[in-house]
C-alpha cells in the first residue's frame, strides 16, 4: 500500500509541475507554524564557552546550534538530500526513485523526504505514515521554501533534528554523546551525528551500540562512494569506538548561572565574567575540601578582579546536587555572622580619624562597656599592645573600644557605603557588631574588601560584563586603607602556605557556625566560608584552621605569583610610637573608662545608688584592683595615684554625684549616688 502511495505521490507532483499556477495559490495559503524555535537558555563564560544550559519549558536539550563543523553539513546533505541547493522544498527524482524501489523490493529502501520536508515533519511533530501526513509535508516544505532561505531551513533542522530521548538539535547531541561542542568533528563523529536522527531510539549509542556502529557505517561508505572523503580516512573512522554513554551538560558555576536566568528571562545566551579554568579548578577545590569534613559542611569562595570590579569565579557550594549539604544553596549570598572579618573596617575607620594608628598602644583588659562586657576567644588578655597586634591576633576588647569610640552605626554605614547589605537583629546596631553581631553574606564581605583594596575607594563586584560601576564615596582615605592592608599583610601564613604578601583576615563566628577568610593582593579579592548551610554548629570549626588554608589555596590557583600591594600613599604616618603625636601614642577609650571592669576595683562605699547625707567629708572605699588609686568625682579628677584604699572627699556638696577609681592596671568602677543637704 506505501509503495503505491509513494508511486501515485511522483505522479501527482508531475502532474502538478504542469499547472505551477494552481500550485502556487495552494502553497501560497499554506497555514504555516511557528518558525521561531525556543531553545534553552545558555550562560557562557567570558570566552564564550559554555557554563551552563537549560532545558526549554518541556524538558528537552534544545540550543542554539552556534558554530558547525562545515564536514557535518557537507556530509549531511551529501547523505539525505543531495539536491537540497536546488529544489523547491520536493525532490522530485528523489521521491520517483523511492517509489520506484519500493515497487521493485516490495518495501521501503529509501525515503524521498528532503530536508525541506524533514524540517516540516518537525516543526509540527507530524508521522510519516501516512499519505496525508506526507502531503502536508510537501505542503509546508514548499511554503517553506517560498518564505525562508535554505540556509534559514537548515538551520531549523540543526535545531530540531531528534537524537534520541529528550535531545533535539546538534549542539545537544553533541554535547551529550560526544561531550564536545560541534565546531570540530572527527569523520567518526560526524557519521554518527548524520545517522542518528533516523532512527533516534533504536541508534541510541548507549543502548544499541551495534546499531549506532552499523548506522554509522553506512553513512561513511555512502560518503567514500559519494567521494566526500577518502577510503583511508573512512576506515580510521570505522575504527573509533562509539560512546558508551550519555554525557551530563556542563554546570559550572551552577548558581550563579541560574541567578542570572532568572534575572533575564528569556535572554540568551548570558555573557558573564567568569573565567571557566579558574571556576573548574575551585569547584574541584571546594569539593575536594569538602569530602575531609563533616558530612553536611558547606563550602563557598568568590573571586574577583578588584581593579575592574569583574567575578571570576563563583562558587555556591562543593556539589550543588548534593542534598545532604543542602548543595542546592548559593551559600555566597546566604546571611551569616561574619565573625571577626569586620575588625578589619573598624581599624581602618579608626585610623581615618585619628583615633588610632598601627603603633598606637591600646589595652586588651577585662574591660566592661555598660552591661556588656565582651571576652578574648581565648579568655585570656594581652595588656597592653600595639593596635597592629591586636589586629593581627584578633583581640576582642581593643575591637570593640575602637567601635564605641566611633560608633557602631558608623561601621554599619561604612558597609553599606562599599556596596554591602549588612543585617542587624533588631534594627539597632550595638557594640557586638564589631564581633560579629550583624548579618552579610559572602558577596558583602568581598565587596568590602575589595574596597579596602582599593585604598577605600568602593566598587560595584558583577559578574555581567561591562564598565566597573564605582560607588559614589570613599570609605576612608587612601593612608588608612594603607596602614590596615600593611598590617593585615603581615599576618603568618597557614601551615604549608608559601610565605607572601597577601593581606588577609579570618573570622570565626558564634558556636563555631561560620569560618571565613577574606583576602586580596594588588590585583584580586577572595573570600571562603566553611559551615553548613542550616546554621547548626561544626565543633572545632576556626576560620584560620579551616578556611585560610583554602584561602591561599584560592590564590594559587588564580596565577602562580601574587600581584604586589601598592606603596604607601606618600601622607601615609610611618613612626614608631615614640614619635607620634601625644594623642597616638596611647588609645584611651571614651566611655570604657568609667564602666566596671571583672576583677578590677569596686567601689565599696558609697555604692552604687545610695543616697547619702551631705556630710563635711565624704569617705570613700576600694577594694579590688591594684593600686595607687586615681578618684574622679563628675568626671573630674580629685585624688591623684593614692596607694590607700580608702580616701576623704572633702565638701561634696549636694546633688547627684558620679565617683570613679581608675587602678593601677588601667580597671576601673563607677558609682552613682545623690547627697542630701
Amino acid at each position: 500500500m506505501r509503495r503505491h502511495a509513494l508511486l501515485l505521490l511522483a505522479a501527482l507532483l508531475f502532474a502538478a509541475a504542469t499547472a505551477r499556477d494552481a500550485v502556487d495559490i495552494w502553497v501560497a495559503r499554506t497555514d504555516l507554524p511557528a518558525l521561531r524555535v525556543e531553545t534553552g537558555s545558555e550562560v557562557v563564560a567570558r570566552d564564550g564557552t559554555l557554563l551552563r544550559a537549560f532545558t526549554v519549558a518541556d524538558g528537552r536539550w534544545r540550543l542554539d546550534p552556534g558554530a558547525v563543523d562545515p564536514a557535518f553539513l557537507d556530509m549531511l546533505v551529501a547523505y539525505e538530500d543531495k539536491r537540497f541547493r536546488d529544489h523547491s522544498g520536493v525532490d522530485p527524482l528523489a521521491l520517483l526513485r523511492a517509489g520506484w524501489q519500493a515497487a521493485t523490493h516490495r518495501r521501503i529502501v529509501s525515503g524521498g523526504s528532503t530536508l525541506t520536508m524533514q524540517v516540516a515533519r518537525l516543526l509540527e511533530e507530524s508521522g510519516t505514515g501516512k499519505i496525508a501526513g506526507k502531503l502536508r509535508q510537501v505542503r509546508v516544505a514548499l511554503a517553506l521554501e517560498q518564505r525562508l532561505t535554505k540556509d534559514e531551513i537548515l538551520g531549523l533542522y540543526l535545531r530540531l533534528a531528534p537524537y534520541g530521548g529528550n535531545l533535539e538539535g546538534i549542539r545537544a547531541a553533541s554535547l551529550a554523546w560526544l561531550g564536545k561542542e560541534p565546531r570540530r568533528l572527527t569523520a567518526a563523529e560526524v557519521a554518527l551525528l548524520v545517522a542518528l536522527p533516523q532512527s533516534p531510539e533504536t541508534r541510541r549509542p548507549d543502548r544499541h551500540p551495534d546499531a549506532a556502529r552499523a548506522a554509522r557505517a553506512r553513512v561513511l561508505a555512502r560518503m567514500v562512494a559519494d567521494g566526500i572523503i577518502g577510503a583511508d580516512r573512512a576506515t580510521a573512522a570505522l575504527s573509533e569506538a562509539v560512546p558508551a554513554a550519555r554525557r551530563i551538560f556542563p554546570a559550572l558555576s551552577p548558581h550563579l548561572a541560574d541567578r542570572l536566568r532568572r534575572e533575564n528571562p528569556g535572554a540568551t545566551p548570558i555573557a558573564t565574567t567568569v573565567d571557566p579554568r579558574l571556576q573548574r579548578a575551585l569547584e574541584s577545590l571546594a569539593a575536594r575540601a569538602a569530602a575531609g569534613s563533616a558530612n553536611r559542611t558547606s563550602l563557598a569562595i568568590l573571586v574577583a578582579n578588584h581593579r575592574t570590579g569583574e567575578i571570576l569565579a563563583s562558587v555556591g557550594s562543593p556539589d550543588w546536587t548534593d542534598d545532604r549539604r543542602a548543595g542546592f544553596i548559593d551559600m555566597t549570598r546566604a546571611i551569616r555572622s561574619p565573625g571577626s572579618t569586620l575588625k578589619t573596617f573598624v581599624y581602618a575607620l579608626a585610623f581615618d580619624e585619628g583615633l588610632a594608628h598601627p603603633e598606637t598602644l591600646i589595652e586588651d583588659r577585662p574591660t566592661a562597656f555598660g552591661n556588656y562586657a565582651p571576652q578574648n576567644f581565648d579568655q585570656s588578655f594581652r595588656g597592653t599592645i600595639p593596635v597592629r597586634q591586636a589586629l593581627q591576633l584578633s583581640l576582642n576588647i581593643p575591637a570593640v573600644s575602637l567601635t564605641e569610640a566611633l560608633g557602631p552605626a558608623r561601621l554599619l554605614t561604612t558597609l553599606q557605603r562599599a556596596g554591602a547589605a549588612p543585617v542587624v537583629p533588631g534594627g539597632q546596631p550595638g557594640l557586638a557588631v564589631a564581633l560579629g553581631g550583624v548579618g552579610v553574606t559572602l558577596e558583602d564581605l568581598v565587596q568590602g574588601y575589595a574596597a579596602l583594596a582599593r585604598l577605600g575607594a568602593p566598587v560595584r563586584l558583577s559578574a555581567v560584563p561591562g564598565p566597573a560601576e564605582p560607588l559614589d564615596q570613599r570609605l576612608f582615605g587612601r593612608e588608612a586603607a594603607w596602614l590596615t592592608a600593611d598590617i593585615l599583610a603581615g599576618l603568618p601564613p597557614p601551615a604549608n602556605a608559601p610565605a607572601n604578601r597577601l593581606a588577609y583576615k579570618t573570622g570565626t563566628s558564634y558556636g563555631h557556625r561560620d569560618a571565613w577568610a577574606i583576602g586580596f593582593d594588588g590585583r584580586h579579592v577572595a573570600g571562603v566560608w566553611m559551615g553548613r548551610a542550616d546554621g547548626a554548629s561544626v565543633p572545632g570549626a576556626f576560620g584560620g584552621d579551616l578556611a585560610a588554608p583554602i584561602l591561599f589555596e584560592t590564590f594559587a590557583r588564580i596565577k602562580p605569583a601574587l600581584d604586589p600591594l601598592p606603596p604607601p600613599p606618600p601622607a601615609t604616618l610611618i613612626l614608631p610610637n615614640a614619635r607620634l603625636p601625644q594623642p597616638l601614642q596611647h588609645f584611651r577609650p571614651r566611655g570604657a573608662v568609667f564602666a566596671v571592669a571583672p576583677d578590677g576595683p569596686e567601689i565599696a562605699f558609697p555604692p552604687d545608688g545610695a543616697e547619702v547625707e551631705t556630710p563635711e567629708s565624704l569617705t570613700l572605699k576600694v577594694r579590688g584592683g591594684t593600686p595607687p588609686f586615681t578618684w574622679l568625682a563628675n568626671g573630674a579628677p580629685l585624688i591623684l595615684a593614692d596607694r590607700s584604699r580608702e580616701a576623704a572627699l572633702p565638701t561634696p556638696g549636694t546633688g547627684y554625684l558620679t565617683l570613679s577609681v581608675i587602678d593601677g592596671q588601667g580597671r576601673s568602677a563607677t558609682a552613682r549616688v545623690t547627697l542630701h543637704p
